[in-house]
């Protein structure tokens, strides 16, 4: 790398040289005025940034402020959040020139080769003509490349980004917050913050684990038994798990929410037998497992008709006459599932699957309806129900309580799990390691 520097720096004509200082000379002094200019346009409106607000925007990204704001003496002070936000944006700005730098001189570098080789120089027409057809991808992607870095990638690293502060709680402005490992320590440690995210995050996998083989095994079994020829009126059948598919799922979790409450229709005939009535999803200790289990319900009542309608296009896939060789085999109907339909089945439906744990993972719509509101009211749980996912936990600590750096780690706990367990999942799985067999 360092010879390949050398030995351009050694061969670089003085007009490719003049790049290197200010970008668009070089283009200027070979003749192509426009693109020089671009370039120049460019190179100017970089060094006025950074000149009048970009280098103190980049201090302020380390610094996240010096002036604490006192109005009582009339002293404006510095906001970490705004000054945060800043300095990515100046970061982002010193990339983008720093790529601009390097994309000029290697274009300087061009012309002049060009010209040793005995071509002329490309005209500004030739490098549009070039762009639209000969480097098409490239400019076909740049937009939503940067769409996805404004809109995407930075949202992600400023979330990071404050995780690794101590902002929120009672850091908040006009105090200034400083770069702290605070928040890291809070949930890792063997305090309340620190048992109530164990407890969360166990039960988080738990519930994604168990709604994610909920939902398959019945979205499997009932499209196993709509596709049986002895089954009378399947069509009618199947029409019922499609219309709680296609009802909105807040409708259908409001409305699980007062069958379930303590004055809705299950309680009140409870009471008509003789019975007490049951604490569902209250805030008391015994309507712990009751509320899980009806957010199991719940979310397998959403999402299982998706998985029959999928299965049953998967299973009218599958060539009859590997059931028939099997039955001349001997083999059992439960062995036929297990050999035959389930691997097909399992093969297709692996990347669905995971996108399911995912969204299950991270199911803030179930526990927040039901349960909006509940704060478990004994001394384990900080700021949250012994039914809240991490995501519902997040939610309540960052927008509800203003700890920020500390949803900003669950967020990133989240990210990392789900990002790992997907990515090990597919790889381990047939779709990807036996996509041959299945063909």
């Amino acid at each position: 790398m360092r010879r390949n520097i050398v030995a351009f720096l050694r061969w670089a004509p003085w007009r490719v040289r003049l790049s290197m200082v200010v970008m668009g000379i070089g283009q200027l002094c070979y003749g192509q005025i426009v693109k020089g200019l671009v370039y120049l346009a460019c190179f100017g409106g970089f060094l006025a940034y950074f000149i009048t607000t970009g280098v103190e925007d980049l201090i302020g990204f380390f610094t996240l402020g010096t002036t604490q704001e006192n109005l009582w003496l009339g002293i404006p002070g510095d906001n970490s959040l705004t000054m945060l936000i800043l300095g990515l944006f100046s970061i982002v700005l010193l990339i983008l020139w720093v790529v601009l730098y390097v994309t000029n001189v290697k274009d300087a570098a061009f012309t002049a080769r060009q010209i040793e080789r005995g071509k002329p120089v490309p005209k500004f027409r030739q490098t549009l003509q070039t762009a639209v057809d000969g480097k098409f991808h490239i400019t076909a992607l740049s937009l939503p490349v940067v769409g996805v870095a404004i809109f995407s990638i930075l949202p992600i690293v400023f979330m990071i980004c404050i995780a690794f502060t101590d902002l929120g709680g009672d850091v908040v402005y006009p105090k200034l917050a400083n770069w702290s490992l605070s928040s890291w320590k809070k949930i890792l440690s063997l305090g309340k913050i620190g048992g109530t995210f164990m407890k969360i995050l166990g039960w988080n996998i738990l519930w994604a684990v168990t709604s994610t083989a909920l939902n398959f095994v019945l979205g499997l079994g009932m499209a196993l038994l709509l596709n049986k020829r002895n089954v009378k009126g399947s069509k009618f059948w199947r029409a019922f798990p499609i219309l709680a598919y296609a009802i909105p799922g807040f409708i259908s979790m409001l409305g699980f929410k007062f069958m379930f409450s303590q004055s809705g229709p299950i309680n009140y005939y409870l009471d008509q037998a003789g019975l007490m009535r049951i604490f569902f999803l209250t805030n008391d200790a015994s309507a712990k497992w009751w509320a899980r289990g009806i957010g199991l319900f719940v979310n397998a009542w959403i999402s299982t008709p998706s998985i029959m309608l999928m299965t049953t296009g998967i299973l009218s896939n599958i060539n009859t006459d590997l059931y028939e060789a099997a039955s001349l085999d001997g083999a059992s109907p439960w062995q036929q599932f297990r050999k035959i339909t389930l691997p097909f089945v399992v093969f297709s439906t692996t990347p669905v699957l995971i996108s399911q744990f995912v969204g299950n993972f991270n199911n803030f719509g179930v526990f927040f309806f039901l349960r909006s509101g509940v704060i478990s009211n004994y001394a384990d749980y900080f700021l949250a129900s012994d039914t809240d996912l991490l995501i519902n936990w997040l939610y309540k600590l960052s927008v509800d309580n203003n700890y920020y750096s500390i949803g900003a780690a669950i967020s990133l706990v989240i990210f990392l799990i789900t990002a790992v367990v997907s990515l090990s999942v597919y790889v381990r799985s047939a779709a990807y390691k036996q996509e041959d067999t299945y063909q």
